[in-house]
C-alpha cells in the first residue's frame, strides 16, 4: 500500500488506481480523447467519474512520436481554464495536470491540480524538480530517451529493464533531493522503445517493485496494441483491456487510460482472481 500525498489530501493506494486521459489538444493520437470546449471536457470529466476514475490527467500538449512541441505559454492557455473548471465544478475530484514545464505546472496546481504528471521525468525543463519540490504534491516520473520529436531515435538498449532501474534511481535521487516526497514511476511504454521492447518491458513490469513507489502503466490504445493487431486506435480497447491486465498481475499501481469502465472493470476481476484462493 501507498499513501500519496496531494496537497494535504492523502490518495490511498491500497488497490489499483485509474487515471482517465483528457487531451485538449488537436492532434492527439486517439481521437477519442481530444476534447477542446470546456463544456466538452467537464462532460468527459464527468462521465469518467461516474465511471470511477481515481484521478483526472489533462494534457495540452500532444507527445506522440514526430509531434511539434508548444512553448510554455501556448500549453498553458489550453489547459489553465480547464484545471480551474474542474476543480470548480467537482472540488472533491484529483486532478493531474500533464506536462513537462515547470511553469504550467505550477500554475495549475495553484489552480486546482495536486499531481504533476511528466513525461520527461524533469529532463526538459530543469526547473521542474526544484519548483516542484516544496509544492507537497505527487509527481510522476516517466522514462524516455531525447523528446516527442527525437525519441524513436533512442530505442536502443542493452537489457531494457535494468537500463530503466538505474534510469529511476538516478531520479528518484534526485526528487527528493529537491523535496519530492511521492514519486510514482511511469516506464514510458511507447517512448524511446520499440513495440517488441514494449512487449518485454511489460513482461519485466515487476522489476521496478524494488523501487518502492507506485507504478502508472500507461498502454492505452497505443501503437504496441493497434500495429500489433493491424487495427486502428478506435478499434484498440479490446486489446488495450489486455495489456491493462498484463500490467496489473505484474505489479501496476495505476492505469492510465481513455476508458475508465473497461479499466476498473479489469482491476475487479484481477482482484477477485488473486484473492480466490483465500475464501
Amino acid at each position: 500500500m501507498f499513501t500519496l500525498n496531494c496537497k494535504g489530501r492523502v490518495l490511498v493506494v491500497d488497490k489499483p488506481l485509474v487515471m482517465g486521459v483528457i487531451n485538449t489538444t488537436p492532434d492527439s493520437f486517439y481521437s477519442g480523447s481530444r476534447f477542446i470546449q470546456v463544456d466538452e471536457v467537464l462532460k468527459q470529466a464527468e462521465k469518467m467519474i461516474r465511471e470511477g476514475a481515481d484521478i483526472i490527467d489533462i494534457g495540452g500538449q500532444s507527445t506522440r512520436p514526430n509531434s511539434e512541441q508548444l512553448e510554455a505559454e501556448q500549453e498553458l492557455e489550453r489547459v489553465i481554464g480547464l484545471v480551474e473548471s474542474l476543480h470548480f465544478n467537482f472540488p472533491g475530484s484529483i486532478i493531474s495536470i500533464d506536462t513537462f514545464y515547470s511553469k504550467v505546472a505550477t500554475e495549475c496546481l495553484a489552480a486546482g491540480a495536486s499531481i504533476v504528471n511528466d513525461i520527461s521525468g524533469g529532463s526538459m525543463d530543469k526547473n521542474m524538480l526544484p519548483a516542484i519540490g516544496p509544492l507537497n504534491v505527487p509527481y510522476v516520473c516517466m522514462h524516455i530517451r531525447g523528446s516527442p520529436a527525437t525519441m524513436h531515435q533512442h530505442a536502443t538498449y542493452e537489457n531494457i529493464a535494468l537500463e530503466i532501474l538505474d534510469y529511476f534511481v538516478k531520479k528518484l535521487d534526485a526528487c527528493r533531493t529537491a523535496g519530492i516526497r511521492d514519486v510514482i514511476i511511469d516506464p514510458g511504454f511507447g517512448f524511446a522503445k520499440t513495440i517488441q521492447q514494449n512487449f518485454l518491458l511489460l513482461r519485466q513490469l515487476s522489476t521496478f517493485k524494488m523501487l518502492d513507489c507506485p507504478i502508472l502503466c500507461g498502454l492505452s490504445r497505443k501503437s504496441t496494441i493497434y500495429k500489433t493487431l493491424g487495427i486502428t486506435a478506435v478499434e484498440a480497447l479490446n486489446g488495450t483491456t489486455v495489456l491493462n491486465t498484463i500490467a496489473l498481475l505484474n505489479g501496476a499501481s495505476i492505469l492510465r487510460v481513455h476508458d475508465v469502465k473497461e479499466a476498473k472493470e479489469a482491476i475487479q476481476l484481477i482482484r477477485d482472481y488473486e484473492q480466490a484462493d483465500h475464501t
